[in-house]
């Protein structure tokens, strides 16, 4: 038998490279071939059979099927239905190579071989040249092709993946080179090894700007934000080329020129030279243009207002500078300061207004504002989606935009705004969406995401004088007590209905404990906004058990100790046991207790406008000293009654409780008790007599959309209403330190933080041993976030503060302070609140105290008012 081998050269597709068409060398016999392949002319043949060789993990007969090729065709040899064939399977992608070889010819039948060779799929991906931590990010970054077929694309779309990871931080020089080696233990898989040389980040050696004549320079670099020259003090913005931010930064510099007017700035050319494999050169050349001015401006379409009521709104005049991004805000900007808020907040939903340039001479332009006031639209639904704990009504309750009213842009800004201070859903995702009806009304439809909003409070911390104390504490932010009967409610407790439950316990053990509760319905009787709180607090210390904790290194320092009761300089060595034991037994009842009620209610004004509240509260307070002396803090010994009557003025049109961006706020609280010494003439009554002044404000401003300017004052004035009687040793205030209120004696003092000093320096032992009858304080802070996910919001700060307390108003001087200044970083988890930490620097000494009153790291857990 004489075996016949012939070649079949096909003309495949250009990116076929390594698919072939080969005829016989299988080394398998074959009948002898009737007639021989004539290139010239092809001739057919019928297919008397097809099998698969090379197929480890893919069905032999699925690839026949693939093909297109079936038993008892008949097809030209050569000719396009083998090309066609191989064409099908290599589009697959999952084929390496394709043979498609002629194992016998007998007449005019043909028996085809089809030899595949496949691709492994990517099971593992080594790094090399790289850190460990640098390996984890790039694994993240190109995670999808894991298990994917391994092909060139594949392999491309990885280093260039890789490549643009580190040309974002500025390894534009970045060699990457990828091998692959296959896992014969594991089946069709293979590794993928991609080895990378970084090599030096790539700076910018000067920027160069080329026909600038009416900007500064510098002022130019500085809108750079992402392109920054190479300097040594340059930190937070490192220099480095990086191509994409390079382009970001071009489309700033037209737009900070067209805010100042130069509409027709442009880059005619930008050049990147390479000085060394370090560094580059950057130069623009700018057609700055001449800058443009309002001339005359016209209005088309109005029939609400007059032109001067749109211009007066506009508050651009002749002569103004040119600013289409300014104007643009004018146009559609902020809420009831805007030219469609004129429109839309009475009802005119399809308001449009387009400013058309229609005219240019010289430098001056006249525009015309087209509008379209379209018909006014009455609200038909108020659809809410997402609230899937909160119940609806508490929701309802704080949307301003209802059903039968006209449609009000402003109304629905302010929804957002109460949707996200009661702290119930994500700030980030409140979304509301109008739809229009065809009959002239329109659906608004209000998006929410839950985010969790209970607190738990679990923690341990030295608190001063008082040494180790734990802390256990729960509030849950959103409680419902017309549930508490239904235990399929119960997860842990009933939610859903707006009201606020808190439960807190302090301690370190049975020297001092404090215990309280407090509960809050935001809406009572359900109709209106009127709060109800009451709260309960029991207070209990031990002050001489303290000391076994560490309170008082020097017994005597505050004139008291074991000789107490037995004149001054008496010690312990000139006393007998039994006198000894009944000044021990003394000094272990004397305490400091307090037991506190208080009811609260509050109200919503709508003048002067909307975002105030008043409150009105009446304060129970028991305190129980015993056994401390007169010189302890000045608290006189027995029972004393507090009953006062509390009132807060305050208003709040801060945008987010978390982290505000604009808006401001500001408290103004009255303490009063009654005036008894002016009643009976009695200025040594166990009844605590005081009134009591605290004002706190504070202002948010976006610099950017990010960084945050916030700046905040705190006053507060403690008197007496007869001036033969001392101003009161209760309800005085301590500054200093973190502001947390830990201690014994918190029953009956304010506590006011102030970074880079020690606790409460100023204040129960520092300058002012008693407490103060004044403070004041003054905080400046720059605010920057590094996440805004409702889970864990982070956010970073710079401050400077000043603040004082005064033990008598003779003292008082409102620009006396003690000043500081650092750097800190909040973090708001919702299961914990608000935990803050601070390193300042103090610029002030305290006099007569240690470390002359300094503190660098400040902890605080919680919203800090002050």
């Amino acid at each position: 038998m004489k075996k016949y081998s012939f070649l079949f050269c096909l003309t495949l597709l250009s990116f076929i490279t390594q698919a072939q068409l080969r005829f016989g060398g299988m080394g398998r016999p074959t009948a002898p071939a009737q007639t021989e392949l004539n290139y010239a002319s092809p001739q057919e043949y019928e297919i008397a059979d097809i099998v698969v060789s090379g197929s480890k993990f893919y069905d032999g007969n699925s690839m026949i099927t693939l093909s297109g090729l079936r038993v008892g065709d008949k097809i030209k040899v050569p000719g396009d239905a083998v090309s066609s064939a191989i064409k099908k399977l290599m589009d697959q992608g999952i084929l390496e190579e394709v043979e498609v070889q002629a194992a016998k010819i007998e007449g005019n039948k043909i028996w085809l071989v089809i030899h595949l060779k496949e691709r492994p799929r990517l099971f593992r991906i080594e790094y090399n040249g790289i850190r460990k931590g640098e390996q984890e990010t790039l694994s993240d970054k190109i995670k999808t092709y894991k298990g994917k077929i391994i092909t060139a694309t594949v392999k491309k779309n990885i280093e260039l993946a890789i490549k643009k990871h580190y040309q974002e931080k500025g390894f534009l020089n970045v060699g990457i080179k990828i091998a692959e080696r296959t896992d014969t233990l594991r089946g069709n898989n293979a590794t993928m090894k991609i080895y990378i040389k970084k090599g030096d980040k790539v700076k910018i050696s000067k920027i160069q700007f080329d026909g600038v004549s009416e900007m500064k320079l510098s002022t130019l670099k500085r809108k750079l934000k992402g392109t920054k020259e190479k300097k040594f003090w340059r930190i937070f913005t490192p220099s480095k080329y990086v191509p994409k931010k390079f382009e970001e930064d071009k489309g700033k510099l037209i737009e900070y020129y067209n805010k100042k007017g130069y509409r027709d700035a442009q880059i005619l050319k930008d050049s990147v030279y390479k000085d060394s494999d370090r560094t580059v050169k950057v130069i623009f050349k700018i057609e700055e243009g001449r800058q443009y001015h309002y001339r005359n401006i016209f209005w088309e379409g109005n029939y609400i207002y007059p032109d001067s009521v749109l211009t007066e709104i506009l508050g651009v005049k002749k002569g103004d500078i040119y600013n289409t991004e300014d104007l643009e805000k004018r146009l559609n900007g902020k809420p009831q300061e805007d030219v469609s808020s004129a429109y839309m907040d009475n009802g005119y939903l399809y308001f449009q207004c387009e400013p058309v340039e229609t005219a240019v001479v010289g430098d001056s332009i006249d525009i015309t504002f087209r509008i379209t006031e379209g018909k006014q639209a009455t609200i038909n639904k108020v659809i809410v989606n997402g609230n899937t704990k909160t119940s609806d009504h508490v929701v309802m309750r704080e949307i301003r935009t209802l059903p039968g009213q006209k449609f009000n842009k402003s109304a629905i800004i302010r929804t957002v705004r109460e949707l996200s201070t009661i702290g119930y859903f994500n700030p980030e995702k409140i979304t509301p969406n109008p739809i229009p009806k065809a009959d002239g009304t329109v659906d608004i439809e209000y998006n929410v995401e839950e985010k969790p909003s209970d607190q738990i409070e679990l923690s341990g911390g030295w608190g001063g004088y008082i040494g180790f104390v734990g802390t256990l504490g729960v509030t849950f932010n959103n409680f419902s007590a017309k549930n508490i009967g239904n235990w399929e409610s119960w997860k842990p407790l009933p939610s859903g209905d707006g009201q606020k439950l808190s439960v807190r316990f302090q301690a370190n053990g049975v020297a001092y404990q404090n215990y309280s509760l407090s509960f809050t319905e935001p809406w009572l009787g359900g109709k209106k906004p009127n709060s109800f709180s009451v709260t309960l607090s029991r207070n209990i210390s031990y002050p001489y058990k303290i000391q076994q904790y560490n309170y008082l290194s020097n017994p005597y320092a505050y004139g008291y100790g074991y000789g107490y009761g037995y004149g001054t300089g008496t010690t312990t060595s000139t006393l007998t046991t039994a006198q000894q034991d009944s000044a021990t037994n003394a000094q272990n009842n004397a305490h400091f207790n307090s037991t506190s009620l208080s009811f609260s209610l509050g109200k919503r004004l709508k003048w002067p406008d909307d975002y105030f509240s008043l409150s009105n509260s009446l304060s129970l307070s028991l305190i129980d000293i015993a056994g401390l002396g007169s010189s302890y803090y000045g608290y006189p010994e027995g029972k004393s009654l507090s009953i006062a009557f509390v009132t807060n003025l305050s208003r709040n049109s801060i945008d987010n409780p978390t982290f505000p961006r604009y808006g401001s706020s500001f408290s103004l609280t009255a303490s009063l008790t009654p005036p008894y010494s002016l009643i009976s003439g009695n200025v040594n009554s166990t009844l605590i007599e005081y009134h009591k002044w605290m004002f706190d404000a504070s202002w948010f401003t976006a610099i950017t959309n990010k960084l945050v300017f916030h700046m905040r004052t705190h006053l507060g004035f403690l008197g007496s209403y007869n001036p033969k009687k001392d101003i009161s040793v209760f309800e005085r205030f301590d500054v200093g330190g973190s502001g947390m209120m830990t201690g014994f004696a918190i029953a009956s003092r304010d506590i006011i933080g102030l970074r880079g000093y020690k606790d409460r320096i100023l204040g129960s032992q520092g300058t002012v041993p008693n407490g103060g009858v004044a403070y004041n304080k003054f905080v400046m802070e720059m605010r920057y976030p590094v996440s805004l996910n409702p889970s864990a919001t982070i956010f970073l700060l710079a401050f400077a503060e000043g603040g004082n307390n005064f033990a008598n108003y003779q003292e008082y001087n409102p620009f006396k302070l003690y000043k500081s200044a650092g750097l800190g970083a909040r973090i708001f988890m919702p299961a914990f609140g608000m935990i803050g930490i601070d390193y300042g620097w103090a610029f002030d000494k305290v006099p007569g105290v240690s470390d002359f009153g300094r503190q660098a790291f400040t902890f605080s857990i919680g919203q800090q008012i002050r």
